[in-house]
């Protein structure tokens, strides 16, 4: 075997890990690690990838980070970053998917974005054909639809613009949905290697499956694939996702978001980083094979199943000695091939659509400290509510309800029993987190027992004197109950409280 590139992952911190080694079963060299700190660490950085003489860093970019990292990729002339920085463009906000599009020709709705508020409220009020959709450009890719706005007319319009004070202001012409849904398509090297429908749950029109929707891998429409793969093509992306609306009058397909960050099934990493060891020894592993449709079967499968079952691998179809030769080449088959190279002409001008900005407004930075912080209680807090958490998946969001059918939680150190969980990716949360410790005098004895530190015997032993007593004035009062200590009791007083 040739000499292969050094490899490492790119980690950020509070930042979930898209990679890491288990992906790259079978790469025979150590892969290195090099962790970007938040902060003035930008030196430092590349002082360590130098050292550690990595050729490849692979890892996706937090929109928050990108700008820091074009600079980092610039005095790392000789590394590659995977995906590449011009790849990455689109992830950083709404605005660049919108140019990316453009730039490329790429179906997508019609979209207007305003730095000037009052342009966008005469655009809303004398222009624009309803109803339209309102989106906040910067954050996640995740948030579950919580900043997508459907408006009917132009009073809606006018309300959310007041009330969110999203700069810029994005906004798109509504589709008419086919079957009230959109299409995922992930794909590496071009090949649309999964595709599902994504319905909104029924008298809702968001069809983010957080907040209760369903999906159906049959019957994905060849347009929507085909538009992915000249997505994927102009962005010249290693892997990459679309989201796709079909039009349900016309059947046309649009682009509504694309980019290298999305969430991904454990198996599907597993097949990225097949594609990528292929790549990186030019040929010396194996290309993955993945039937075109296979989703249709897997998606048939139970995901808890699914999971167990990372390393999946498919056979290529041969033909018995008299048989006939089934597979053919047409289109529909989307060969995986190797990316191009990525340069800093694939980036398109940053000149926002359908608006020059005015002189002073050229220069002027997206507002993002005008958005209030939510204040939310893990406890009742719908799917939709934890993907706005930073660094959250939907797997993981789907695990904290999971523990939440038998737990309640009362400060957020308790999710730190979860594997996926650990104490820095909960710093980025708890300003976000409102205070959760139960009322003692409105709890009854099933809530005190799902309490972290109180069990059945305690529980009734406080139920039983908050009777006797009619209520707890003060939480010092517990320490005259039998098994309750002075660290007992500072152990509770972070779980309960005596009212609001």
């Amino acid at each position: 075997m040739n000499k292969l590139p050094k490899l490492g992952f790119l980690y950020l911190d509070y930042v979930l890990r898209f990679f890491d080694h288990s992906n790259f079963k079978a790469w025979p060299d150590k892969i290195d690690s090099v962790t970007y700190h938040w902060g003035n660490d930008k030196k430092r950085f590349i002082k360590e990838v130098k050292r550690k003489k990595i050729d490849i860093l692979i890892g996706n970019i937090p929109a928050t980070a990108y700008d820091t990292f074009v600079e980092i990729a610039k005095e790392l002339p000789d590394v590659r970053f995977v995906p590449s920085l011009e790849t990455q463009f689109s992830n950083k906000s709404k605005e660049n998917v919108s140019l990316f599009c453009d730039k490329f020709n790429l179906s997508t709705p019609k979209t207007k974005i305003f730095y000037n508020k009052q342009n966008a409220l005469n655009y809303l009020k004398d222009k624009a054909s309803y109803p339209q959709i309102i989106k906040r450009s910067y954050g996640p890719s995740n948030y579950g639809g919580y900043y997508v706005h459907k408006v009917n007319n132009y009073k809606e319009a006018q309300k959310i613009i007041e009330e969110k004070k999203y700069n810029p202001i994005y906004m798109q012409k509504a589709i008419d949905l086919k079957y009230s849904g959109d299409i995922r398509v992930m794909l590496i090297g071009h090949k649309p290697i999964c595709a599902f429908w994504r319905y909104a749950k029924e008298g809702d029109w968001i069809t983010n499956t957080s907040q209760g929707g369903s999906m159906s891998y049959e019957n994905v429409p060849m347009n929507a694939l085909e538009l992915a793969v000249e997505a994927s093509k102009a962005a010249k992306a290693e892997y990459w996702a679309c989201d796709i609306a079909i039009d349900a009058k016309t059947n046309k397909a649009y682009i509504l978001e694309c980019a290298t960050a999305f969430a991904a099934f454990p198996y599907i990493r597993d097949w990225i980083c097949k594609y990528l060891m292929w790549d990186f020894s030019n040929g010396e592993f194996s290309k993955p094979h993945i039937p075109l449709f296979s989703w249709e079967e897997l998606g048939k499968m139970d995901p808890a199943l699914l999971r167990t079952m990372r390393h999946i691998a498919f056979g290529k179809y041969k033909p018995s000695y008299d048989g006939t030769w089934y597979l053919n080449d047409l289109k529909e088959s989307f060969d995986m091939e190797k990316t191009l190279s990525t340069n800093p002409n694939d980036i398109p001008e940053n000149i926002i659509p359908n608006e020059i900005p005015i002189k002073d407004e050229l220069n002027k930075k997206p507002n993002r400290d005008n958005f209030e912080s939510i204040k939310i209680n893990l406890n009742t807090a719908s799917l939709t509510d934890l993907m706005t958490f930073h660094a959250m998946e939907e797997g993981l969001a789907l695990e904290i309800q999971q523990y939440l059918q038998e737990n309640i939680i009362t400060d957020s150190s308790d999710l730190l029993e979860l594997e996926s969980i650990d104490e820095q990716l909960l710093e980025t949360w708890d300003h976000n987190i409102c205070d959760m410790r139960i009322d003692i005098n409105k709890a009854d004895i099933s809530i005190l027992t799902k309490v972290k530190g109180i069990g059945p015997k305690l529980a009734k032993t406080i139920i039983d004197y908050k009777e006797e007593n009619e209520q707890i004035l003060n939480l010092n009062e517990l320490i005259l109950l039998d098994g309750i200590g002075k660290n007992k009791l500072n152990q509770l007083k972070s779980r309960l409280k005596t009212g609001e």
